[in-house]
């Protein structure tokens, strides 16, 4: 990936030497290099907002009770996971996250579910079916509410920002559910 940015930043700067556009060039990077920041910062609040939210949820243990009343789904889905292990809570937290619309909240309790299920793995050199369900759920994730997305449209000027909010649910909960059943047939097959 480093390398298709190099050629494509290497290409871009060529290019605009050649067709006497270097200032132009100039004024875009800076510009859009500031608005990049922005974006940044605005989304900070957002998650910060999420993370607050499931850090507290975690330490009054209501993660820990959603993963008791959840561990039948969560069996069906990672059958090879113990009930006792972290990884579903982490797994909780993240789709709870996900489901929240705080996508990039999420990626914290992503990551240290993978840890979790990378220490029961016995194959560390190979994905366990567990760990590629997480990773197809997470990343087809049902969204009730996609925070982000609304975001971005308030701060463009969307007349209506929340219009999106039904067909995301469904074009997020029809991928996840087609995600899951290609899973738990290419497991059944490999």
């Amino acid at each position: 990936m480093n390398k298709i940015w190099f050629y494509m930043i290497s290409i871009g700067i060529i290019n605009s030497i050649f067709m006497g556009k270097l200032p132009e060039l100039n004024i875009a990077i800076m510009n859009e290099a500031s608005r990049g920041i922005e974006f940044v910062i605005s989304l900070i609040s957002i998650m910060a907002l999420w993370m607050g939210i499931m850090n507290i949820a975690k330490e009054s243990g209501l993660v820990d009770k959603i993963g008791k009343s959840l561990y039948c789904v969560m069996n069906k889905l990672f059958p090879s996971v113990p009930k006792k292990s972290k990884a579903l809570s982490y797994m909780i937290m993240n789709m709870s996250l996900n489901i929240l619309g705080a996508s990039n909240g999420a990626t914290a309790f992503g990551l240290k579910a993978m840890e979790e299920l990378q220490e029961i793995n016995p194959k560390k050199n190979t994905a366990t079916n567990d760990m590629i369900m997480f990773l197809v759920i997470n990343m087809s994730s049902v969204q009730l509410v996609p925070f982000t997305v609304l975001k971005i449209r308030m701060d463009e000027g969307a007349s209506s920002p929340n219009e999106i909010i039904i067909t995301t649910l469904i074009a997020t909960g029809i991928s996840t559910i087609v995600g899951i059943i290609s899973c738990k047939m290419l497991q059944r097959r490999y």
